[in-house]
């Protein structure tokens, strides 16, 4: 899945026809419990799943796979230049550093020419609206264009939790800028089976305003 709309990658081929990802070798970067790179391995996919959180990979560690964890940060990514054929992130690694440019340019290295990077972030314009489900979640409530990252901090007063927001603009300067060239960007519509509600996702919101964003883009 590339978002909360529940966008399937079998639907969607984002990273191409299912059937050709056979013996591709992809990056999962931000992978979390690597779900994606689940999803791939069952493709026949050689999928490498990285992650900066241990805990993350632990979980990952105990549903199981027969793929590679890696614990590093994504941008000083530990692989030599064209290790893969394709990268992609649900949701993983560019919300939650504050240069994606660095962590973009690191996974054009890695990537063969001819390689593909998917990812999937919450829309820009999201970021105006209060994080509400209901029609509170539908009145504009900030700045689209303030940059001011989301911090949650614990009671010693030390960040746990940083998400940055780029424009819709930001963002694809940011792809072509690290040498990449944007191919698709994708705006999945909520679709009429989800009647999932939770956090700031509803049906009520994903039927008037975008939720996720997809930038699909090629390292020539």
């Amino acid at each position: 899945m590339w978002g909360p709309e529940g966008l399937d990658e079998v639907e969607a081929e984002l990273l191409g026809p299912p059937e050709e990802l056979k013996g591709r070798d992809v990056l999962e970067l931000g992978a979390g419990a690597a779900q994606c790179s689940r999803w791939l391995a069952a493709q026949g996919a050689r999928p490498v799943a990285l992650d900066i959180s241990h805990r993350q990979l632990q979980h990952a560690l105990r549903i199981g796979g027969a793929f590679p964890l890696v614990c590093a940060d994504a941008g000083a990514l530990p692989f030599a230049d064209a290790s893969f054929d394709l990268a992609c992130s649900a949701y993983g690694a560019l919300p939650f550093v504050a240069d994606p440019r660095l962590v973009l340019r690191e996974v054009r290295r890695v990537l063969r020419p001819g390689g593909r990077l998917v990812f999937s972030v919450t829309h820009p314009i999201r970021w105006a609206f209060p994080d509400e489900p209901g029609p509170e979640g539908l009145s504009v409530s900030g700045s689209y264009f303030d940059r001011t990252p989301y911090v949650e901090q614990d009671e010693t007063g030390h960040a746990v939790y940083v998400e940055h927001h780029r424009t819709l603009g930001d963002r694809v300067r940011d792809v072509v800028a690290s040498g990449f060239r944007l191919v698709d960007l994708v705006e999945p519509e909520w679709p009429a089976w989800n009647t999932a509600e939770w956090g700031g996702w509803s049906p009520l919101r994903g039927s008037l305003i975008p939720g996720t964003a997809i930038f699909v883009c090629v390292r020539d």
